[in-house]
């Protein structure tokens, strides 16, 4: 007689119904009653026995699809969402690693050469790296050493690497979100109110491609009637102006022209679709998204846009005005030109150093001072979720926050009547110190490898890891094995910072007990 009620639990299918294989077929012999599937994806009910006539297949039941030419498109689907739900840092440095590799072949083609050669292994790897990570770190002359199939692979590559970082970005951020317990509270549903299309991949790709090449291609409205101007001939133009969009707003500062923007010095028309570029692109896919849905509104905006905006401005203000009060009188970068020429420059630096890459004097003209500013810049980097390198603003910002509730005493760390969590300061201290640690490391390996004064090598370790692009030409005179460093570099600034938040914050766990607090001695 059947039960029912509450507590009532159904029984356990036997193991001649629970046993199904991969193939749809049940193990184990089929019971009185009990329905078995056959090979040819019929039924057969077990008081028939195998032998009898097939039944009717039962409603709503579908054969296993054989592999077909799509097999290995969805082996290697599947592998990815394994590795997606698995461990999301895991699949970033997997899709960056084959990203490189693939660009690095195309680099190494004969026809890719300007020679007709093939390019060395360290300096196809090198290039490639510098155009997936979006970095503008070169060893030889895009403009003289690549044809033009080599410059568009580099081109593509930039395109590639920047929407890579920004979807990558975003979709790291989402899982994070989740794992992270506030089940609907996601990272996306914050940043741009629209938390149900952006949990959907398509949705997401959709709108950052878009986001993307909309602007992309209002730089390259901008700039390709000056180079018509200038002279260059109807597709010339065309090439360099889409080249330098995507470049400005990737922060990657590749240059297809082999001076690269120096001759353009004093060219507003040029200067500013690049500044608009660079700028917005290290803002950040997240905030760019606020801005379109809500615009200059301040009270709509959330806190990580605020936060991100407010620092930016004050890094490129502050950043201007010292470039401008110790380079004002260098003879060898801005000392002979006029008032309103050395505030350009001044910008424009202030710019570029987070990540840019574009320069306009030569890096090693700068005094010690200005370096030091340069490599401060560039490591401080912009936008979480951007095309920028660094370790990121809203680090920044949220380390000022906690130091400055420490001065007052303060048990909450709080900025515009939000509460930031500790475990978003425990992130932002790892990625400092990791920052710090990569840049040590490589700069160490470097100073042995090249012998070069540690100006130039700490200049160089961390643009390669702050993704900026900004050289003293050490890059190009380095052997292999400095070349293959600074490639690790660059990758780990690329991927790392990202990498180490989801990771920290996937691996936050709840516990049961709580040891006896005892506080050490800081300071």
């Amino acid at each position: 007689m059947p039960t029912s009620g509450p507590h009532h639990q159904p029984p356990r299918p036997s193991r001649a119904e629970a046993a199904p294989t991969p193939g749809g077929r049940a193990t184990g012999k089929a019971r009185r009653g009990v329905v078995a599937a056959t090979p040819a994806g019929r039924t057969v009910r077990g008081d028939q026995g195998m032998d009898a006539p097939f039944a009717e297949p039962l409603t709503g039941w579908q054969p296993p699809q054989e592999p077909g030419r799509f097999g290995a498109f969805t082996a290697v689907r599947d592998f990815v969402d394994r590795l997606a739900n698995s461990s999301p840092a895991r699949l970033a440095l997997v899709a960056f690693s084959s990203v490189i590799l693939l660009f690095t072949f195309l680099l190494s083609l004969p026809m890719a050469s300007s020679s007709g050669q093939v390019t060395p292994l360290h300096q196809a790897l090198f290039t490639a790296v510098s155009a997936v990570c979006v970095t503008g770190l070169t060893v030889v002359s895009t403009a003289a050493h690549w044809t033009f199939f080599g410059q568009l692979v580099i081109m593509i590559g930039i395109f590639v690497g920047g929407l890579g970082t920004l979807t990558l970005a975003s979709l790291l951020a989402l899982m994070v979100s989740k794992k992270l317990g506030v089940r609907g509270k996601l990272i996306a549903q914050e940043a741009m109110n629209n938390a149900g299309r952006l949990g959907e991949v398509g949705t997401l790709l959709r709108v950052v491609i878009m986001t993307s090449m909309v602007i992309e291609g209002a730089l390259a409205l901008a700039l390709i009637p000056r180079f018509w101007t200038l002279g260059e001939s109807f597709w010339t133009g065309i090439w360099h102006g889409v080249f330098y969009s995507i470049s400005a707003f990737n922060n990657a500062g590749f240059t297809p022209h082999s001076d690269g923007i120096v001759p353009y010095e004093t060219d507003l028309w040029i200067l500013i679709p690049l500044m608009l570029g660079v700028f917005l692109g290290s803002l950040g896919f997240p905030v760019v998204m606020v801005l379109q849905q809500n615009g200059l509104n301040w009270r709509k905006w959330n806190l990580h846009t605020k936060l991100t905006i407010q620092v930016s401005l004050i890094l490129l203000v502050v950043g201007s005005l010292l470039w401008a009060l110790m380079e004002w009188d260098n003879p060898r970068t801005i000392g002979s030109m006029g008032v309103g020429d050395k505030i350009i420059h001044s910008v424009f630096a202030s710019v570029m150093t987070r990540s840019g890459g574009f320069n306009l004097v030569d890096q090693n003209h700068l005094d010690s001072t200005t370096m030091l500013l340069t490599d401060a810049l560039m490591f401080a980097g912009g936008g979480s979720a951007s095309t920028a390198g660094g370790i990121k603003v809203t680090t920044i910002a949220v380390m000022f926050l906690a130091i400055r509730a420490e001065a007052r005493g303060d048990a909450d760390v709080k900025v515009y009547g939000r509460t930031i969590p500790q475990g978003t300061m425990r992130v932002a201290i790892s990625v400092i110190v990791m920052g710090a640690t990569f840049v040590s490391v490589a700069a160490f390996s470097l100073l042995a490898i090249s012998g070069a004064s540690l100006d130039r090598v700490l200049f160089e370790t961390i643009s390669a890891f702050a993704t900026v692009g900004l050289s003293t030409n050490l890059s190009a005179e380095l052997p292999p094995s400095g070349v293959y460093v600074l490639s690790a570099l660059m990758f780990a600034g690329r991927v790392g910072t990202v990498t180490l938040a989801a990771a920290l914050a996937i691996r936050q766990r709840s516990q049961l007990y709580h040891f006896p607090e005892e506080r050490p001695i800081i300071g």
